[in-house]
């Protein structure tokens, strides 16, 4: 039967890519686990792949990635599911995709980003080599609730893991770093130890700040950014984790959240015995992932695009486009499924502070005039709505030189929108 689905769903992706409606990243996996529940096992158990699991809000695809080039810079061969399908059934499609029409996986190793939901669901069916956890952020409540649950549901999981699995944490991430104390399997930590890139105090769109064995409120050496830092509880005596790794002599892609994505990549290469050389010259050769920082070209014009899908992540991005000097924006914010349908996070996004009155700014998606209510009540007075995203990029684009970049920062289905025009092809 399985092999029935992997022709299946090769045949289907071929027709996706060739009609150019995809990568036929999710359909074959949802129609394998639809016939057979447990497809994922079953290709995974007959297979010598060494698993690999990022997990997290925010920096799962670059961090998939740039693991991926490590590997591959050291002759490995290895695979993940593309495109951010990390659901079950693009964990699925990404086997069909990847095995002998014989149903063989001939891959050393396979990295699996998943979903936040989706941890506990694979942990019940795989038992991989590595776990990473990148961090936790309010991100689509209407799906997910509150960190804190995500952060239980974790920590259940991963306390019946066996001592196969190592765990690769964020030590400046309160509720990751708690998830390290009560398991039995070996844990190594990656954080930041750099006083130049503390920010002043805590942000308003910070979740984790109160200790998770007391309940009281967390104290900080430094903060980095939201409620990463270097963290302690005066009433208990709960602190950041011993750090393994703190520092890179390379960093491919700008921005304090991608020090934290390019550190825990290097500790899990380094735990996976490669050598510094090789992983640094990785570094040195990486290119960002779809929507992460890519640099893409429009009639010779550059444009950049940051995904921005939740507080966290639209701040940090607004930082890393103010360190750049960079003045023109296209926000575009959508509320369908996988972007969350409740935008309530956009009033915890820091513009007030983070953008300046030099800026060129756009609006668009489905939900651009709540958008724009949320830049008018910052009292910002430059920008323009259009909720037509063509007639809006057509606009920004064509009113920058061409010594510019358009910086885009758009939630998850609007980033697919904006390459679609820019490609004329779909990922997913």
């Amino acid at each position: 039967m399985n092999i029935i689905l992997i022709y299946l769903g090769k045949l289907l992706s071929f027709l996706s890519k060739l009609a150019n409606l995809g990568n036929g990243s999710t359909w074959p996996g949802h129609i394998a686990l639809k016939v057979n529940k447990k497809f994922i096992e079953n290709i995974l158990e007959k297979s010598n792949t060494k698993i690999i699991i990022i997990a997290g809000t925010n920096g799962k695809t670059t961090t998939a990635k740039l693991i991926k080039s490590i590997l591959e810079e050291n002759k490995n061969s290895v695979f993940h599911n593309y495109s951010g399908a990390n659901l079950l059934n693009g964990i699925a499609s990404s086997l069909i995709l990847e095995s002998s029409f014989l149903g063989k996986l001939d891959r050393e190793y396979a990295i699996f980003e998943v979903d936040e939901n989706v941890l506990p669901l694979i942990l019940d069916i795989v038992l991989p080599d590595y776990i990473l956890c990148l961090n936790l952020f309010r991100d689509q409540l209407d799906r997910y609730g509150e960190v804190n649950s995500i952060a239980k549901n974790w920590k259940k999981s991963l306390n019946n893991l066996t001592p196969k699995t190592t765990l690769i944490l964020n030590a400046d991430d309160p509720a990751v770093s708690y998830l390290g104390k009560t398991t039995k399997v070996s844990v190594k930590y990656f954080g930041i130890n750099d006083k130049n890139l503390a920010i002043n105090d805590v942000q308003n769109a910070a979740d984790s700040v109160y200790c998770l064995n007391c309940n009281l409120r967390l104290n900080y050496k430094e903060i980095y950014f939201s409620h990463l830092g270097n963290w302690l509880c005066l009433n208990c005596n709960n602190k950041r984790a011993k750090i393994d790794l703190d520092n890179s002599n390379v960093y491919p892609l700008k921005g304090t959240y991608n020090r934290y994505n390019t550190l825990a990549s290097f500790l899990l290469a380094k735990s996976l015995g490669l050598s510094d050389k090789i992983i640094l010259t990785a570094l040195k050769k990486f290119k960002p992932a779809f929507g992460r920082q890519e640099i893409i070209k429009y009639k010779d014009k550059n444009v950049q695009i940051f995904l921005s899908k939740n507080p966290t992540s639209f701040n940090e991005s607004l930082r890393t486009l103010n360190d750049m000097n960079g003045k023109n924006i296209l926000f575009v914010l959508n509320d369908n499924i996988p972007d969350g349908q409740d935008i309530s996070w956009i009033w915890d996004i820091d513009l007030e502070n983070l953008i300046k009155n030099d800026q060129n700014i756009t609006v668009s998606g489905k939900r651009a005039y709540d958008m724009g209510l949320r830049i008018k009540y910052s009292d910002i007075k430059n920008f323009k709505i259009d909720s037509n995203l063509k007639k809006a990029f057509l606009f920004a684009i064509n009113n920058i030189k061409k010594s510019d970049t358009l910086y885009v920062f758009p939630t998850y289905s609007a980033m697919l929108d904006v390459r679609k025009i820019l490609t004329g092809k779909k990922i997913l």
